[in-house]
């Protein structure tokens, strides 16, 4: 029986994100998904599907010189946190915050903005929002999933909409036969996820309200169960291995804002320096071309240096204590390094089986029937959904349906419906990465907010699809209307209307 370029080449994540979602036990899950996909693989052959799957998934996959370089990269800024909190920077920092940011609607504004702010790429956004959040929203009394829920949604859905981000690289990338860099911006109105993922966060935070799971956990955490800390629910950084760390009492504001803008800064300069910018490219080239994993390694490598450095200058640390924090932030990072090459080899062995060639050609043949022309971007953004969510990467599903969608069309730039069509693949890749359990995006939040996986994405699905069901409904009317301000007033009405009506039946069901 043939198992590749067929449906069952989408068993394998299948089995893994439903034994994830029943479980709530991620290793265990994403093992059983790799190993299925590698009995599929080999036919059911165990020796062929034990060298498939360590060789031709595990081991390349931590040979792979993109995945070393964000594991590098996590390492490094797991080093940066502890030394961080060791210096007392972050206890500092939270007790500013209580002064200054003086409500619980003030802390997660403050969260948004800042995951705004840090657009340039999703992994740097979710572990360095964590970082200087984390003491905020804990003295405002905010659960860590609803943090993870913050964090997550200012990752990918706001890179996918800034020109100048790793994403943006990674899509005009993938367009082949039109100006990629054009398409991308004139893509950004008509990405509906990410723009009422915004409006849908800021409209939550002024509402004051929360549904479903997530709002099960701001009662279970204001009530004072901390779900986090139990023995047998261990953390994705490891926290709880170290409950009572050696913290400076000489520590500052300034030893956490510091070491994160030193990051920042070097961060950009180790993407642009990648991307060509110091040889004569421009910036926004530079950005383009850049290598993020090595770019974002070159720069957490200079900031660990100048944070210990400054940390020994201020007498806040002493060297030895700045060298054993970084082996205890390494160790803080192994949960998530460890799922994060469980996703992989998952999703080598999705690739093997053809499940990205599968879903082509479904999508191939609906954009060959002329009758469902204006459903196309409806139906691509379900396609991505799809995609991203069984393979746990946004990046793959641009790569497969981008290229489709621009041959569709001709890669004509004048045409409305093709940059519609293409902003509802990167919309759909996006919305299913921010569903999957096994997304590194996913993965990276958690680890970000210090929450419980499977609780974050428990907890983040219930929104995410409400987001996503409102921006389907936009793509049925872009397809018709094909003018991306009405489509948008549209699309934001219909977003506070449903978390209105969502607000009155969750009043109605509490009084009754």
């Amino acid at each position: 029986m043939e198992f590749t370029n067929t449906i069952w080449s989408l068993l394998p994540p299948f089995i893994a994100i439903l034994l994830a979602l029943i479980t709530k036990e991620v290793y265990s899950s994403l093992f059983i998904g790799i190993v299925s996909g590698g009995l599929l693989y080999a036919s059911f052959n165990i020796t062929a599907a034990m060298e498939h799957i360590f060789v031709d998934g595990m081991i390349a996959q931590l040979s792979d010189s993109w995945n070393v370089g964000i594991l590098t990269f996590l390492v490094v800024l797991g080093s940066m946190v502890m030394l961080m909190n060791r210096a007392g920077g972050s206890a500092a920092f939270g007790k500013w915050a209580v002064t200054h940011v003086k409500t619980k609607a003030g802390a997660q504004v403050a969260t948004i903005v800042l995951g705004m702010l840090i657009f340039i790429d999703d992994y740097f956004n979710c572990l360095t929002v964590g970082s200087v959040m984390r003491p905020v929203t804990d003295k405002h009394g905010i659960s860590r999933e609803k943090l993870a829920y913050l964090i997550d949604a200012t990752a990918a859905p706001v890179c996918i909409i800034a020109p100048i981000s790793s994403w943006a690289a990674a899509v005009t990338g993938f367009v082949d036969g039109a100006n990629g860099l054009t398409l991308f911006i004139r893509a950004i109105p008509y990405n509906f996820y990410a723009l009422l993922t915004l409006v849908m966060m800021f409209t939550i935070t002024y509402m004051n309200f929360d549904y479903s799971s997530m709002n099960l956990a701001e009662l279970r955490h204001m009530a004072g169960v901390k779900q986090r800390k139990k023995k047998d629910a261990a953390s994705l950084t490891g926290a709880e291995d170290q409950p009572h760390p050696p913290i400076s009492e000489r520590g500052k504001v300034i030893h956490l804002v510091l070491p994160i803008a030193a990051l920042i800064i070097c961060c950009v300069i180790g993407m642009i320096y990648t991307g060509g910018f110091f040889e004569g490219a421009s910036f926004i080239d530079a950005f383009s071309n850049s290598d993020a994993s090595v770019g974002l390694v070159y720069g957490s490598v200079v900031a660990l240096i100048i944070t210990i450095v400054f940390f020994l200058a201020t007498s806040v640390l002493s060297f030895n204590e700045c060298m054993n924090a970084i082996p205890e932030g390494f160790k803080s990072m192994v949960p998530a390094i460890l799922v994060l090459t469980f996703a992989w080899t998952l999703k080598s062995m999705t690739d093997s089986l053809g499940a990205a060639e599968y879903v082509a050609g479904i999508v191939a043949n609906i954009a060959d029937n002329a009758a469902l022309m204006n459903l196309i971007p409806a139906i691509v953004f379900v396609v991505g959904i799809f995609l991203a969510f069984a393979t746990g990467t946004s990046w793959g599903t641009f790569g497969i349906l981008i290229p489709i969608v621009v041959n569709v069309f001709g890669g004509d730039l004048n045409n409305e419906l093709m940059i519609i069509a293409i902003s509802a693949c990167m919309a759909g890749a996006v919305c299913g990465d921010h569903c999957s359990p096994i997304s590194d995006t996913t993965i990276m939040a958690s680890a970000g907010a210090e929450c419980e996986h499977i609780k974050h994405v428990s907890t983040q699905l219930p929104y995410a699809i409400t987001v996503a069901a409102v921006s389907l409904v936009s793509y049925i009317i872009s397809g018709f209307v094909r003018n991306w301000a009405i489509c948008l007033i549209i699309g934001i009405a219909l977003m506070i209307g449903t978390l209105l009506a969502i607000k009155s039946i969750s009043q109605r069901k509490v009084t009754a």
